[in-house]
C-alpha cells in the first residue's frame, strides 16, 4: 500500500476498516447512540461558504501560529485519542513523533496504553490530557507524575462525567478491558496483518498493553476476563477541583469539552489559560451541538484563546473555524488511522497533506497569515 495514493484525510478511514479488526475499528470511529452528534460535526462544514478575496499577492504567505506562548508551524494539532496503540503499534509514540517533527502539538490521551514517560520522553513538547476523579488526592498524585514526566500543557477533558452510551460498541464486541471470547479471537485470526504487526508485537517487546496514564498508578490491563477499569467519582468533579488544579499546575492549563458560553466564562474566572470546544467528535451526548455552530457565541463570551476539535477533516474546515475567531483546531481520526497504516511515516504523510490543503486554501481565499481570516470570510448558507 503506497501512501502517495492517499490523497485526503477521509481516504485512510476505508483502508484502517479493512486492516483492523471489527471492535477495534468501531472502537476508534464510532460514536454514541444514533450518531446525530456524529453527522451534525461533518454536516456544519457544509452549511458554511467561504468568501474569498482576490488581487491580495498571497505569494508570502505563512499558516505559522502562535499558542500559549509556542509557535507552532500549522494552525492545527493531533487530539487526544485513547487506545492509539491498539490500533498501531506504539500508536502514541508514532503521532507525537510525528508531530513534533512536523512543528505541530500531539495531545497524549490519559487513556493511552503507552507510559507518559516514554511517550515526553520520545517527543518533548507533547501535551498530556487527563480523565479526573473528584478526588483531590488522586487529582494531586496525577498532577505530580505528568509534571516529573515533563509535560507543560495540561489538557483537563471535563464532559464525561458519566459514561456515554456507545452501543456501536456493543454490536462491535468492544469493551474496556476486552474480554476474551471466540468472537474476539477470529476477529483478531482474520486480521493477521493487525494481529501479528500491532498487537503480537507489542506482546512480544512490551507485554500486555496496560491503561498506563488514567491515575498516578498503573491502571487495568487491555485484555482481561474479570478486571474493570476505574470510572469512579468523575461525576463528583467540579469548577472547584479545577481552582484547585490551577493553583497547583504551573504551566498552561486548558480545559476540553466546553459547549455552552457561560462555561466558557466561569472557565476565564477559574483562571485556565485556554479552552477547547469540543462536542468529544459525537463521543459523549448524542445531540450535542456541533462546536463550529457555538464557537461564534463562545468566542464573545471570553478573552481566552478558544480551541476547537470535533469533525475536522479538510483544510477548509480548519480555515472556516478560524474565521469564527478559534485559535487552534485539533483533529483526531484521521492521524489513529494513518498511524494504524503506516506508523509515524503515514501521519507524517497525513499532516503533509492537511498542511498543503490549508496552503492553498488560503491562497484562494486571499489570506496571507492565519491572523487575517476573520468573520468576512465566511456565510451560512442557510439563514438560522
Amino acid at each position: 500500500m503506497k501512501l502517495s495514493s492517499f490523497l485526503a484525510l477521509k481516504d485512510f478511514e476505508a483502508a484502517a476498516r479493512r486492516k483492523l479488526p471489527r471492535p477495534i475499528f468501531g472502537y476508534v470511529s464510532g460514536a454514541a447512540e444514533d450518531n446525530i452528534s456524529l453527522t451534525a460535526n461533518e454536516d456544519s462544514f457544509s452549511d458554511l461558504d467561504l468568501v474569498p478575496q482576490v488581487l491580495r499577492d498571497v505569494s508570502h504567505r505563512t499558516q505559522q501560529t502562535t499558542l500559549l506562548g509556542r509557535t507552532y508551524t500549522a494552525p492545527f494539532g493531533i487530539a487526544p485519542m485513547g487506545l492509539s496503540a491498539l490500533s498501531a503499534y506504539r500508536g502514541d509514540i508514532a503521532q507525537a513523533v510525528a508531530a513534533k517533527e512536523a512543528g505541530i502539538p500531539m495531545v497524549l490521551s490519559g487513556s493511552s496504553l503507552i507510559p507518559m514517560e516514554e511517550v515526553g520522553a520520545a517527543a518533548p513538547g507533547t501535551w498530556f490530557q487527563a480523565y479526573l476523579p473528584g478526588e483531590t488526592v488522586r487529582i494531586d498524585a496525577l498532577l505530580d507524575r505528568v509534571h516529573k514526566a515533563g509535560f507543560h500543557e495540561l489538557v483537563v477533558t471535563v464532559d464525561i462525567p458519566v459514561g456515554a452510551n456507545r452501543e456501536n460498541n456493543i454490536r462491535t464486541g468492544f469493551s474496556t478491558p476486552l474480554r476474551p471470547s471466540l468472537r474476539l479471537a477470529m476477529d483478531g485470526l482474520t486480521h493477521p496483518r493487525w494481529l501479528v504487526g500491532t498487537f503480537g508485537r507489542t506482546l512480544l517487546h512490551h507485554g500486555m498493553p496496560h491503561f498506563e496514564n488514567s491515575f498516578a498508578e498503573r491502571g487495568a490491563p487491555i485484555l482481561s476476563a474479570n478486571v474493570l477499569r476505574d470510572f469512579t467519582a468523575r461525576d463528583h468533579f467540579n469548577w472547584q477541583h479545577i481552582r484547585h488544579i490551577r493553583q497547583r499546575w504551573k504551566g498552561p492549563l486548558i480545559i476540553k469539552g466546553i459547549l455552552h458560553p457561560d462555561d466558557a466564562r466561569t472557565a476565564e474566572e477559574s483562571g485556565v489559560d485556554a479552552i477547547i470546544v469540543s462536542n468529544h467528535g459525537g463521543r459523549q451526548l448524542d445531540g450535542a451541538i456541533t462546536p463550529l455552530r457555538i464557537l461564534p457565541e463562545i468566542v464573545a463570551a471570553t478573552t481566552l484563546p478558544v480551541m476547537i476539535d470535533s469533525g475536522f477533516r479538510r483544510g477548509s474546515h480548519i480555515l472556516k473555524a478560524l474565521a469564527f475567531g478559534a485559535a487552534f483546531v485539533f483533529v483526531g481520526r484521521p492521524f489513529n488511522y494513518a498511524a494504524a497504516l503506516g506508523a509515524e511515516v503515514g501521519v507524517t504523510h497525513a499532516i503533509g497533506l492537511l498542511m498543503a490543503e490549508i496552503d492553498r486554501d488560503m491562497a484562494m481565499l486571499g489570506a496571507r497569515t492565519c491572523g487575517e481570516i476573520n468573520h468576512t470570510h465566511v456565510r451560512f448558507r442557510h439563514k438560522r
